[in-house]
């Protein structure tokens, strides 16, 4: 009987689909890495270092005294000089991060484009070893311009790179993913920690669902809003903080929202949560349709 159950519970296992380890490729990993962070190092570091010894040094580290810094024209302009080519080489770096990305990214995308689908695996695949390439890729670019001193370039790099469609006036909130296969229009927000993930891994061994994320205009994240692979989110939609949706969601737009699982928020429950009362929701109908009228004037 003990034979029998063996048999029974390896013929079980046989019919299961095996599980492969995933080739994780490091040689491309640390190709695509050292290519980006020392390549965008080369130029910078080149104009800085020849500025700090051939003018910095001389002109104003080796001055005779203390009062040749304000008198000499040459020291005196070199130290105010300092800052700016810091400044520029930093941006300059900044551009370079993003142009080799760029290229490195044409590169996987000619050999295989990011398109809608299931990723299984279990099975070796290009789209599989090239999907992973394309993540670890982007992670120090996106950490690099989301972390400096200029965050507001991250909306220009993605763009640039072509990882993601960032539309005009749009605001992104440092945040968990979103550095790839992400579309949001004009004008949206964007709050801080949120989540919006193109790629979904449903469990450890599990396939990859990897869907692009819409966003449209006028679109609101109040902050820690988590949404999955797939989701559509139309224009003029307001998520209140902690407002979650699953993977594939579609928000219809032109209303609030909040809760998990997501649903629409009524007047009566914004003024509730607001705290408004009906002299203040009379206050807000008057300016709104004071606003509409001055839009037609305008459109007149």
């Amino acid at each position: 009987m003990a034979e029998e159950n063996k048999e029974i519970s390896s013929s079980d296992t046989n019919s299961k689909v095996s599980k492969q380890e995933i080739n994780l490729q490091y040689h491309w990993y640390l190709f695509s890495f050292f290519v980006i962070y020392f390549g965008s190092l080369l130029i910078p570091g080149i104009i800085i270092i020849g500025y700090f010894v051939y003018f910095f040094v001389p002109l104003f580290l080796e001055a005779e005294n203390f009062f040749v810094l304000f008198l000499n024209h040459s020291s005196f302009l070199t130290f105010l000089l300092m800052p700016l080519i810091i400044i520029f080489c930093y941006c300059l770096r900044l551009f370079l991060i993003a142009l080799i990305t760029r290229f490195l990214w044409a590169i996987t995308e000619k050999k295989s484009p990011s398109k809608d689908g299931i990723i299984p695996r279990n099975i070796p695949s290009k789209i599989l070893n090239y999907y992973h390439i394309r993540s670890f890729m982007i992670k120090y670019p996106k950490n690099i311009f989301v972390k400096g001193i200029f965050p507001w370039f991250a909306n220009w790099m993605y763009n640039f790179v072509k990882t993601n469609e960032i539309g005009k006036g749009t605001t992104l909130e440092e945040q968990v993913c979103a550095d790839k296969f992400i579309q949001i229009g004009d004008n949206s927000y964007i709050g801080v920690n949120s989540v919006l993930t193109s790629h979904l891994v449903e469990g450890i061994f599990g396939n990859i669902s990897y869907f692009k994320v819409k966003i449209g205009d006028n679109v609101t994240l109040g902050g820690w809003n988590c949404f999955a692979s797939g989701t559509e989110i139309r224009d003029n939609s307001y998520l209140m903080p902690s407002a979650h949706g699953g993977k594939h969601y579609i928000i219809k737009g032109n209303n609030y929202y909040f809760g998990m699982p997501l649903r629409k928020i009524f007047k009566k429950k914004i003024a509730n949560y607001l705290e408004l009362t009906k002299e203040d929701l009379n206050v807000n109908e008057r300016l709104s349709k004071t606003q509409r009228e001055d839009k037609k004037n305008i459109d007149k």
